[in-house]
């Protein structure tokens, strides 16, 4: 049966729904769960231990799932399938008491939810790479999306109480498991037409390549640390301004400043000069404004700093967002594309998120604010490995990963 094409507009619109359901979840798990855990009575401990297992775990399930996914070219099942079983997850998750009966069902959840957005990241790149659409346009409806749930929440919560938060998961997930199937049939099927029978390597051939590839592993490195300098404020940002005595609101609308940049970065991203938008400029801008918003934070700077402070969030996850997805779209092989996206993730939201999390614990106990150092030391890691990145890269295709 032939496969019929999806006109532009037509994709950036699935990709664009699919994008605001997953982030209602996301919304809802990064700020809230803690506090429906601790309603639900687990330890700070307990805690802890729920929400930072899924990033170690992570560093199996997230690249296992895209390369089985990348073998058979089922991106859009595989999304389905993940989708379902999160729904499953968290409605058990809903009846679950007591710390180990919480932990064996928020972890799926938490894996399926995660594995997903690799797999739809490596769908819109098959779109933004034939030039069908672009992909910020369509990206930043996640991030208004987690925008609104997470206002939206927080009012809820106030009102209604901790309770409220599965329930708003579970609505969450299941519009994402319905808006899962409408995603167009497959990663391939954006692809310019081919033969069906043309040999190739197989997809672990070339994706144990990638990891050979100089330039690739500089990627990793560089972006993943940018990225994973993120964990102190995302831990603790929230309790160490109302420590300084800002209010819940006045918390609440730093988070909307900085991802609202987020947003303006995605919705602009087209008409930055051809420079500015080259993957390896949007890199170098993310670190080194990752470099400057982390040595600023350790100083415990007043609101009115922190104001156009925040809008560097733009940069520090926005730019380095978008410019390791333009980076990913242009110098990997198609072939890899959903594994590539898997080690990424992995790397930045697995292997430096969850061990630079476990040690914001103890440093942000013993040095409050000046726990951002640590943020500081790992941005200037990544900035490091980024340069080393823009003097490897050719700007072309790793066509041959092993020769990287």
């Amino acid at each position: 049966m032939e496969r019929v094409r999806l006109q532009p507009k037509e994709l950036a619109l699935r990709l664009a729904v699919f994008y605001a359901a997953l982030f209602l979840v996301y919304g809802m798990h990064v700020p809230y769960l803690p506090v429906w855990l601790d309603a639900r009575g687990l330890s700070e401990g307990e805690i802890a231990f729920v929400t930072a297992a899924p990033f170690f775990l992570r560093l199996f399930t997230t690249p296992a799932l895209a390369l089985h996914a990348d073998h058979s070219a089922s991106h859009r099942r595989m999304v389905v399938v993940s989708s379902v079983l999160a729904l499953a997850a968290v409605l058990l998750l809903s009846a679950a008491e007591g710390f180990w009966w919480v932990l064996v069902t928020a972890l799926p959840f938490a894996l399926a939810t995660s594995g997903i957005m690799p797999l739809t990241e490596a769908m819109a790149v098959k779109g933004a790479r034939s030039e069908a659409m672009h992909y910020g346009r369509v990206r930043l409806w996640g991030s208004l999306s987690f925008v609104v749930m997470g206002l939206a929440g927080g009012a809820a919560v106030d009102r209604l109480g901790a309770s409220v938060i599965i329930w708003l998961l579970i609505a969450g997930t299941a519009m994402t498991a319905a808006a899962a199937t409408f995603l167009p049939g497959g990663a391939e099927a954006q692809e310019p037409d081919r033969p069906s029978r043309i040999e190739k390597p197989p997809v672990t051939s070339e994706a144990l390549g990638l990891l050979r590839s100089r330039v690739f592993l500089f990627f990793l490195v560089g972006a993943g640390a940018v990225q994973g300098a993120h964990a102190t404020f995302y831990t603790f940002g929230a309790l160490h301004w109302r420590s300084q005595g800002l209010s819940a609101v006045w918390c609440g609308v730093l988070w909307a400043v900085a991802v609202l940049s987020e947003v303006c970065l995605f919705a602009w991203a087209d008409r930055l000069g051809a420079r500015l938008k080259e993957p390896a400029s949007l890199l170098m801008w993310g670190a080194g404004a990752a470099v400057l918003r982390w040595l600023v934070m350790a100083f415990d700077p007043p609101l009115a700093v922190l104001i156009p402070l925040q809008t560097l969030h733009g940069l520090t996850y926005g730019a380095s967002h978008l410019g390791a997805i333009l980076f990913l779209g242009r110098a990997v092989p198609p072939a890899v594309a959903g594994t590539a996206q898997a080690l990424y993730a992995t790397m930045a939201a697995g292997i430096v998120m969850g061990a630079a999390t476990l040690s914001a614990g103890p440093l942000y106990e013993r040095f409050q604010g000046r726990a951002y150092l640590a943020a500081l030391a790992l941005a200037s890691a990544g900035l490091v490995a980024l340069l080393l990145l823009v003097r490897s890269w050719d700007g072309g295709t790793l066509s041959h990963p092993h020769r990287g």
